[in-house]
């Protein structure tokens, strides 16, 4: 016995290739190019406007976490012999008894002040261990003729790459480009060295580059 009825569409084919990994970052993004327009993800920015394209590696301020660190234990001390030397005076008032009436400890403004201090200790501690410890990115860097610059990440192909697949769109206002890259996985942009370095030794008048 056959059952009537349309016949079913075809199955398609399973793929036997896997898809492409995303790109290094919190991403991934779009980044493309239409109407004169360069979107990355939410945002665009007129192509017009663009001046720049580069690829740099944004490393983190590690020695600059370091030396704030020391500076902010060092400080730490000072008012760490500071308490001790207040309480000595008894300028935090009476310390605690225990029921013998036996000293047991500093009284409750003393503690709370080195509570303070060592929280103040871990804090720093942390924030330095989070610098430290970032990881450095090679980052594709589009700035503008204003304030903006849009920083993504990507694998170093990719990024050579767009930079010089931007350079034509610039130049070609019918270009179109589509592209999947990463957004960088930083906390704080403050922590990180952004833009040229220059290291310059020996001469006299230098003056700075004005952009």
């Amino acid at each position: 016995m056959t059952e009537n009825g349309p016949p079913r569409p075809p199955v398609p084919p399973t793929p036997s290739t896997p898809p492409p990994a995303p790109p290094p970052g919190n991403g991934p993004l779009e980044l493309r190019v239409a109407r004169r327009l360069l979107w990355i993800g939410g945002a665009f920015y007129p192509l017009e406007n663009v001046v720049r394209v580069y690829t740099f590696v944004l490393r983190p301020r590690r020695a600059e976490a370091v030396r704030l660190f020391a500076r902010r234990l060092a400080g730490l001390m000072l008012a760490s012999l500071l308490v001790l030397l207040l309480g000595e005076l008894g300028a935090f008032g009476r310390p605690s008894y225990d029921s013998y009436g036996n000293e047991s400890g500093p009284g409750g403004l003393q503690v709370f002040v080195w509570l303070v201090i060592v929280g103040i200790l871990v804090y720093s501690f942390v924030e330095m261990m989070t610098v430290v410890g970032a990881a450095s990115h090679l980052t594709l860097a589009i700035e503008t003729n204003g304030a903006s610059t849009a920083l993504v990440a990507g694998s170093p192909e990719q990024l050579h790459r767009l930079v010089h697949q931007l350079a034509h769109a610039v130049e070609h206002p019918d270009s179109e480009l589509l592209e999947r890259v990463g957004s960088l996985p930083i906390g704080n942009p403050g922590n990180y060295y952004f833009g040229d370095v220059v290291n310059m030794y020996g001469g006299t008048g230098n003056r700075g580059i004005q952009r």
